[in-house]
C-alpha cells in the first residue's frame, strides 16, 4: 500500500512540476541540443535589420549549420531522417561601417525523423535561450513549424544550396 502512495505521490509531483511552470511535456518534441555543430558545413549567412517584418523575434546576423545529412538534402532537394540543420542567431552591433556579432540570442534547431514528427512535416523544432540549453519552444507546430509550413515544396527548409 506504501508503495502505492509513494507512485501516486510522484505521479502527482511531475503533474504539478509541469503543469504549474507552463511547460508542455510531450515525448514528440523532444530534439537534443545539437553538439559540435559549429565544426558543420556553414550553409549560409544573413542579417536581419530594423524595419524587417521579422525583426522583432529574428532581428540580428544568422548563421546556418548542416550536418552530412542535411548538407546532402540540401543538393538533392530531399532529406534522409537524421538530418539536422541549426540557425544561430546573434545579436548585430554596428559600429565603425561594420557590423559584428553581439551575444547568442538563440540557437534553432530542426532534426528529421520522419515517422516522429510527422505532425510537423517530419521535422522537430528547438530552441535553446543565448548560451544555455534552456528549451524555449512550447508549441513547435505554432512556434516554428506555422512559418516553415509555406516551404513545403523545399521540404519545409529555407536555405537553399549554394555551389
Amino acid at each position: 500500500m506504501k508503495r502505492f502512495a509513494a507512485a501516486g505521490a510522484l505521479a502527482a509531483f511531475f503533474v504539478l512540476a509541469f503543469t504549474g511552470s507552463g511547460f508542455s511535456w510531450d515525448k514528440d518534441h523532444v530534439v537534443k541540443y545539437p553538439e559540435g555543430y559549429r565544426g558543420w558545413a556553414h550553409v549560409k549567412s544573413m542579417v536581419i535589420e530594423e524595419g524587417h517584418p521579422l525583426h522583432n523575434a529574428f532581428g540580428g546576423i544568422h548563421h546556418i549549420y548542416a550536418n552530412k545529412k542535411a548538407l546532402e538534402g540540401l543538393e538533392k532537394n530531399s532529406y534522409a531522417d537524421g538530418a539536422v540543420f541549426v540557425f544561430d542567431l546573434l545579436e548585430a552591433s554596428k559600429n565603425e561601417n561594420a557590423i559584428t556579432e553581439g551575444s547568442r540570442k538563440v540557437l534553432g534547431v530542426m532534426e528529421k525523423k520522419r515517422a516522429r514528427f510527422a505532425s510537423t512535416g517530419g521535422w522537430g523544432f528547438e530552441a535553446f535561450k543565448g548560451d544555455t540549453t534552456e528549451r524555449v519552444v512550447k508549441d513547435p507546430k505554432a512556434d516554428c513549424f506555422a512559418c516553415h509550413e509555406p516551404q513545403k515544396s523545399t521540404d519545409f527548409i529555407f536555405s537553399k544550396y549554394r555551389k
